[in-house]
Parts: structure tokens; C-alpha cells; sequence
């Protein structure tokens, strides 16, 4: 394994991408430990320790949140505005048209997808500044929209840097940042449960069933993620002028994840508002419902998996268009072997989704409220090792791992991965 991934370092080109990815990460780092002005820190992590749900907000900002740091919003704000543009690109024709155009049509939508993003961050921004004023030291308008023009640029930043590590490192830029964000928590996940074993609130065996079930998990993750549906397909032979096309088989890959990590996104969003809505209402009743909807509880776990279940079919719905991918198979002379062109094609496929996406909704479902259960089992409280979290970590390295194989095997050396 070793000899197979002296490799990689062997690629001079290879070797810049890894180093400038690497420097990108560091600078990432550092950001998060940059302060916002006019804000007491020692307020910001006291709603931190207290328990509430800025504790999972944190984990992707790599503690930049907690910190109250210049990066707190990390780049969810270019998340939101990149969904909502895939979501407006099925609805809108314009976009729809840009989105066939190729790499112009992608440049367009991308360019609408940055602005989104600055006017979703200062939004957001504004709304973190009044909701945690509490700790800012001057709590004047003055104060407030300074810090959310601070917040905002260091989103802006953040897209940037996501961006440049697309074009010049290696993986995805944005989704390398997320997971810089949560694999930088382990250290002090590790930590804690050195104290806790020092304190003997847990014992050895409380840890080894925590790596058992951590192991497991991580395995289930890797083959629901890796796991797909091969729809054979068999192309028509075509004579052009003296040439033959055609007369090949390949296949169709449905995965079985198709919407990734989306639909956690989505249904943790709309649980935690009525939370959210709560920290900010001093009403009684108000407090009542929201402790129905605190984390954790029956009503919320049975909640978030249900709605788990429906925004994965809601998310494959909308960005798969099974009618224009029978269509196109049809026109290229492409047929599934046993079935007629055209809409039975169709038809077929959309079977084939609708039951391959009950098995991906359910297996979202299951990982993202197995950390509930692993908490109460293995005793280790404030230890976070949740679905949403092991599902970015795997897919993002998946990818990574993936697209420096690629750029081994074009350099002619053999691949790392097996």
C-alpha cells in the first residue's frame, strides 16, 4: 500500500495541488480563531456549554461559531443559496436553459450563486447579531452592523477560498472546507473522553463499544454511499455515410443515496426552527412547544425521520428528471433490453428509483438518529459523532480519494485504491 501511494508524490503537479490544499486548510484555521470586534467572547461560550442547538451549528464551523470567530457562519450561506439555485434551476426556465449551455450556462448560474450568497450571509449575519446581542459589548446599531458586515465578508472569504482550492487543489472546494471544519473537532472529541475515563464516569468497555459502533457505522455509511443500481442499456447499430455508430451496452447507475446529505439538512432546518424561535420568545407556552421539539426527544426523533424520509423523495424528485433521460436515450437509439422507448422507459425507471430511494431514505433516517441511541448506550454525552457529520466526512474523502486516482492513472502509474 505504501509502495502504491509513493505514487502520488511522485506527480510533481499532484504534489502542488496536495501542499496549496493543505495551505488553504491552514488558513482556514486560522481564520477561525480571529475574533469579531466588539463582542465578548466569554458570553458567546457560555451559550455554548450551556447545551442548546448552537452546539451542532458549531461542529461545521470547526468552532469558528463558538468562538464567535470571523468565519462563525462558515459557508452555509453559499450551501443554502447553492440548493435554492438547483431548486429555482428546475422551475425556471431561464435557468433551466443555462443550466444545458454548458460550461457558459454553469459560469452564469455560479455568478448568480455568489451574489445569493453574500445577500444570504448578510441576512443571516443581521439575524445573528441581534439574536446573540447579549454579548456584544456595545449593542448599538453601529455595533450590530458592523459585526454583520465582518460575518459577512468572512463567508465571502470562505466561498473564495473554496473556489480557488476547486481550480488550483484537489476535491471540491466547498465541501473540502466542511469536512477541514468537522474532522478539526476530533481532537477535542478525543479529549473528552480521555476525561471522562480519568473522571471514571465511563470505563474501558464504554470506549471500546463506542469505536465498535463508530467502526460499523462508518462501514454502513461507505457501502449505502458506494452502492448503486446498474440499469443495462443497449445502443441501436446506425449507419452514417460509410461509418457505423453504435452497438454497444453500458449502463444506467442509480445511486442509492441519490439526494447525499441534503434531506438531513432540510429536515434538521425546519425542527430546529420552532428551537430557534424559542431562545429569543420569553412566552410559556412558546417554551412548552418548543421542549416538544427539543433534540432528542420522542416526538423530534420520530419527526426527523419521517421528514428525513419525505425531502429525500422530494430532493430526488426534483433534480432527476427521468422523462428527459428517457428521452435522450431515445434519441440516441438507446433502449433497455426488454423494454419499449420512450415512456415505458420512463416508467421503468421511475419504479426502479421510487424503491432503490425507500432504501436510501430509510438508511438517512437510520444514521441520522442512531447518535441519540449510541449516546444513551456507550454513556459518552457531549461526544457529537452524528449521521449528518459521518456522511460529509465519508463522501467528501470518497471524492477526494477518487479524483487523485484519476490524476494518478492519467499520469500511467498504477492507482492507490482498490
Amino acid at each position: 500500500m505504501l509502495a502504491e501511494l509513493s505514487n502520488v508524490l511522485k506527480i510533481a503537479e499532484l504534489r502542488q495541488k496536495i501542499v496549496f490544499t493543505l495551505v488553504m486548510f491552514l488558513i482556514f484555521r486560522l481564520g477561525t480563531h480571529i475574533p469579531v470586534p466588539g463582542v465578548n467572547a466569554a458570553v458567546i461560550e457560555q451559550l455554548f456549554t450551556s447545551g442548546n442547538l448552537f452546539g451542532f451549528l458549531d461542529l461545521f464551523s470547526g468552532g469558528a461559531l463558538s468562538k464567535f470567530s470571523i468565519f462563525a457562519m462558515s459557508i452555509t450561506p453559499y450551501i443554502n443559496a447553492s440548493i435554492i439555485m438547483q431548486l429555482l434551476t428546475v422551475v425556471v426556465p431561464k435557468f433551466e436553459q443555462w443550466a444545458k449551455e454548458g460550461d457558459e450556462g454553469r459560469k452564469k448560474i455560479t455568478q448568480i450563486t455568489r451574489y445569493g450568497t453574500v445577500l444570504l450571509g448578510f441576512i443571516q449575519a443581521l439575524g445573528m447579531s441581534f439574536g446573540l446581542k447579549v454579548a456584544i459589548i456595545n449593542p448599538g446599531f453601529g455595533s450590530i452592523f458592523l459585526i454583520a458586515l465582518t460575518l459577512t465578508a468572512g463567508t465571502t472569504f470562505l466561498m473564495w477560498l473554496g473556489e480557488q482550492i476547486t481550480e488550483k487543489g484537489i476535491g471540491n472546494g466547498i465541501s473540502l472546507i466542511i469536512f477541514a471544519g468537522i474532522v478539526s473537532r476530533l481532537p477535542s472529541g478525543l479529549y473528552t473522553i480521555y476525561e471522562y475515563l480519568r473522571a471514571g464516569t465511563i470505563n474501558i468497555f464504554n470506549v471500546l463499544l463506542f469505536l465498535i459502533i463508530a467502526a460499523a457505522m462508518i462501514v454502513f455509511v461507505i457501502a449505502i454511499q458506494q452502492g448503486q443500481r446498474r440499469i443495462p442499456v443497449q445502443y441501436a447499430k446506425r449507419v452514417v455515410g460509410r461509418k457505423m455508430y453504435g452497438g454497444h451496452s453500458t449502463h444506467i447507475p442509480l445511486k442509492v443515496n441519490q439526494a447525499g446529505v441534503i434531506p438531513i439538512i432540510f429536515a434538521s432546518s425546519v425542527l430546529m426552527f420552532p428551537v430557534t424561535i424559542a431562545q429569543f420568545i420569553d412566552v410559556p407556552w412558546v417554551k412548552t412547544v418548543a421542549g416538544w421539539f427539543a433534540w432528542g426527544t420522542p416526538l423530534q426523533t420520530t419527526l426527523y425521520a419521517l421528514l428525513i424520509i419525505f425531502f429525500t423523495y422530494f430532493y430526488t424528485a426534483v433534480t432527476m428528471n427521468i422523462s428527459d433521460m428517457a428521452e435522450n436515450m431515445k434519441k440516441h437509439g438507446g433502449f433497455i433490453p426488454g423494454i419499449r422507448p420512450g415512456k415505458p422507459t420512463a416508467d421503468y425507471l421511475d419504479r426502479v428509483m421510487t424503491r432503490i430511494t425507500l432504501a436510501g431514505s430509510i438508511f438517512l433516517a437510520i444514521i441520522a438518529i442512531l447518535p441519540n441511541f449510541v449516546a444513551s448506550a456507550t454513556k459518552l454525552q457531549g461526544v457529537y459523532f452524528g449521521g449528518t457529520a459521518l456522511l460529509i466526512v465519508v463522501g467528501v474523502a470518497l471524492d477526494t480519494m477518487k479524483q487523485i486516482e484519476a490524476l494518478v492513472l492519467m499520469r500511467h502509474y498504477q492507482g492507490f485504491m482498490k
